[in-house]
């Protein structure tokens, strides 16, 4: 059986049904409506992906609450990651609520938007930390989603937490439209020796460089650092669509990312397109541990 096809990385919303998206404006006013399942799945279809990993879009566990039905309703979607409160005394009661529901085995990761806290070092607290141990305890991934300023708070947190699994998102936003390689790798070079429990996710780049003039070459220096960093078997596949679309279509992100991993074995493209994302979030249906 050929490895599967897994986008780890996109997004479903309704803005006009609530929720913080005061962000879609300006440049990203073009991304200011619904999107739902039936505007992905024909991407998906023309691009030979066979599955997905939907993503919270805002702190809020009513999203969470509608992502699981949503994930159990959507045939594409292998597993989602949910927004929980980790700073909440009930946390693993909210997390065991969620896992006993009848669709709770899609859930298979935690996310917060750190980087929207005032803290940069949010994620070293006490009370988050006792979350984050909730998160493991469960059998979840935890998600990093850190723009430089909270970088190598994730890194301590992923060295002083070795069993819990963790994905870093976007491979840390670096800000390739102003060549901000070498402080971006300075830090992400801190991960090496946490890796065996830390995965990268290779999406959310074209957002981060030129949205007119960008060319996978620009990319590319970036993704042959975290390959290095993380090695090929810790690296995945995500578009963030529909973020990417401001810059890109959905198949110019995928052809865009093929590009820069041409010089890879067939086999190594098959574990950062597919297989990585079964072993990190242990997807249902996949193989996935303790699954279906």
């Amino acid at each position: 059986m050929s490895s599967p096809r897994i986008d780890a990385h996109h997004h479903f919303w309704n803005p006009a049904a609530g929720g913080d998206y005061a962000w879609l404006s300006g440049p990203f006013a073009p991304i200011n409506r619904p999107f739902a399942p039936a505007d992905l799945r024909p991407a998906l279809e023309a691009c030979g992906i066979d599955g997905t990993v939907l993503v919270q879009t805002w702190n809020d566990l009513g999203e969470t609450w509608d992502f699981i039905r949503t994930a159990a309703a959507t045939g594409f979607v292998a597993g989602f990651v949910g927004w929980i409160d980790l700073t909440d005394p009930d946390v693993a009661a909210t997390i065991a609520s969620l896992k006993s529901a009848p669709e709770g085995k899609w859930l298979v990761g935690v996310r917060h938007l750190i980087q929207t806290e005032a803290d940069p070092n949010w994620l070293l607290r006490a009370d988050v930390r006792r979350g984050l141990l909730a998160v493991g305890a469960a059998g979840l991934v935890y998600d990093l989603v850190p723009n430089l300023p909270q970088l190598s708070s994730c890194v301590a947190t992923a060295a002083a937490l070795p069993d819990q699994r963790f994905v870093l998102d976007h491979i840390a936003k670096p800000e390739i439209r102003n060549g901000g390689f070498k402080e971006w790798a300075a830090l992400m070079r801190g991960f090496r020796a946490e890796r065996s429990h830390v995965w990268c996710k290779l999406s959310g780049m074209v957002t981060e460089a030129n949205w007119q003039s960008w060319t996978p070459q620009d990319l590319k220096p970036y993704v042959l650092e975290v390959l290095d960093i993380f090695g090929v078997d810790r690296c995945m596949f995500g578009t963030d669509w529909p973020v990417c679309l401001v810059a890109a279509s959905y198949p110019r992100v995928v052809e865009a990312l093929e590009e820069c991993l041409v010089d890879l074995s067939a086999d190594e493209r098959a574990q950062i397109f597919g297989r990585s994302a079964v072993e990190a979030y242990r997807l249902p249906g996949y193989g996935g541990a303790g699954h279906d």
